[in-house]
């Protein structure tokens, strides 16, 4: 059998701006990412389309292109921040891990399947936002759906509860 430090993994971790997927991340860096390995630990972020914002408001007033573009800015900004947090992260718990960062564009449930299958990850790693019955019903649940779609392994990583009062 093949040393795991010899293999190369190709491990998608999918990232969002939620405390969810950033302890997702910290976990497969402690406990997926082998030491002197040679993992490539590749960094996606789904950023909604741009169709979510449609061109009129609730009340019928029509956004200007500037605030399209203004919406669209914020949206890379965010992006942005969310992978170099994420990067850092890698950086502080695994000097030695190649990263790879990718932003793509479109529902998230479909950007993750899609990037998953097209960049040959052999683990797709990712947080649950731990949602109820209800909001699930209503938001879909990212996780599920991937766990359901991808042909690779899924590792959904929960964030344990905190109890009240204490850290």
């Amino acid at each position: 059998m093949a040393d795991v430090a010899e293999s190369e993994r190709r491990i998608l971790v999918a990232v969002d701006e939620g405390e969810e997927s950033m302890h997702a991340l910290s976990w497969c860096l402690k406990n997926v990412v082998s030491q002197n390995s040679k993992d490539t630990l590749i960094l996606l972020y789904a950023k909604p389309p741009r169709a979510v914002y449609t061109a009129l408001d609730g009340t019928g007033y029509l956004f200007s292109s500037d605030i399209l573009a203004a919406m669209e800015k914020y949206g890379a900004e965010v992006a942005a921040c969310v992978l170099e947090k994420a990067k850092k992260m890698c950086k502080d718990l695994q000097r030695d891990v190649k990263v790879e960062a990718r932003v793509e564009n479109g529902d998230p449930r479909d950007v993750i399947c899609q990037m998953t299958e097209q960049l040959g990850a052999d683990v797709l790693v990712m947080g649950s936002h731990g949602y109820g019955l209800i909001k699930r019903a209503f938001l879909g649940s990212v996780s599920n759906h991937c766990a359901q779609n991808v042909k690779c392994p899924v590792l959904i990583v929960k964030k344990p509860k905190t109890n009240a009062g204490s850290k």
